[in-house]
């Protein structure tokens, strides 16, 4: 059975920007899609309950009704779609990330409800982008139109294995170009002891980056020959890059990496990205 794909949904609009994406996706995949809706355990009506007992019943009944109109919304233009819900009760983070166990993918809206909602990146996004064992994805403002690339953030050293085979897959699946941006500030360092110079010629070390990500690519272009790629090697911020290339993307890719803070799991270019880029974010731990 095709894993499914998990959406998260609270009634806001940046839900529905997720949820239409994700049934896009759904579609391009042919899998099932899981609508969720996570409802706080304890009863609104109850101010400062010493312990949560269970939630109103009026709210359940309102999120049902809410995840009724979503899963219309997805059928309307794609009347076979395989599409369940589910109301969950739990913080909506957690919800999301249990729910994504055996998922092929999560997708999420860039803000939900919450008090805080004028943030840039809500904490119910960035909880699960850290935490979700599969991929996920980001949704602040789908393209309005589709520009056929998927954009890939490639840092032309080890580790990155994961993030490469989802960047080709999903550029094989779309039937997208590729486009690989290497973004560099100071010349790359051999060994963990070699010192980066104080003086350097610019276009010499740009060609150098340039051969090295070709190296990084090569293997990659033989298991998928059929995605055309582009490399883009730019001096100046990985961030900066990837926000610019996200104009003209479908969708970017970035890594999350391990650590012991949402900070470190994150890193701080895929922090930004997914802050800013005018794209769908496509996260991915490894």
């Amino acid at each position: 059975m095709t894993q499914p794909i998990v959406v998260g949904f609270d009634g806001s609009e940046s839900s529905r920007q997720a949820l239409t994406w994700a049934g896009q996706e759904a579609a391009i995949r042919a899998a099932p899609l899981h609508i969720v809706h996570a409802q706080p355990p304890w009863s609104p009506d109850v101010l400062l309950a010493p312990e949560a007992t269970g939630w109103n019943a009026d709210a359940e009944a309102a999120a049902r009704e809410q995840l009724g109109q979503a899963e219309a919304h997805v059928r309307a233009g794609r009347p076979q779609s395989q599409v369940t819900t589910g109301v969950v009760s739990g913080p909506a983070g957690e919800v999301l990330v249990q729910a994504g166990e055996g998922a092929q993918l999560i997708v999420v809206g860039s803000r939900g409800h919450g008090r805080f909602a004028e943030l840039l990146l809500g904490s119910v996004s960035l909880h699960v982008a850290t935490r979700a064992s599969c991929p996920v994805a980001v949704v602040r403002q789908p393209p309005a139109v589709g520009h056929g690339v998927v954009v890939v953030g490639v840092t032309g050293q080890s580790g990155q294995e994961t993030l490469l085979d989802l960047a080709f897959q999903e550029a094989a699946l779309r039937r997208a170009t590729l486009r690989a941006v290497h973004a560099w500030t100071h010349p790359g360092t051999i060994t963990p002891w070699t010192v980066e110079p104080v003086v350097y010629d610019v276009e010499v070390v740009g060609q150098d980056e340039a051969l090295r990500l070709a190296q990084v690519l090569a293997g990659w272009r033989d298991r998928f020959p059929d995605v055309e790629v582009v490399q883009q090697v730019v001096h100046e911020h990985p961030a900066k890059a990837l926000v610019r290339a996200s104009a003209e993307a479908d969708v970017v890719v970035v890594a999350a990496s391990h650590g012991a803070t949402r900070a470190v799991l994150l890193g701080g270019t895929t922090h930004a990205v997914l802050h800013h880029a005018r794209a769908p974010v496509l996260v991915v731990r490894g």
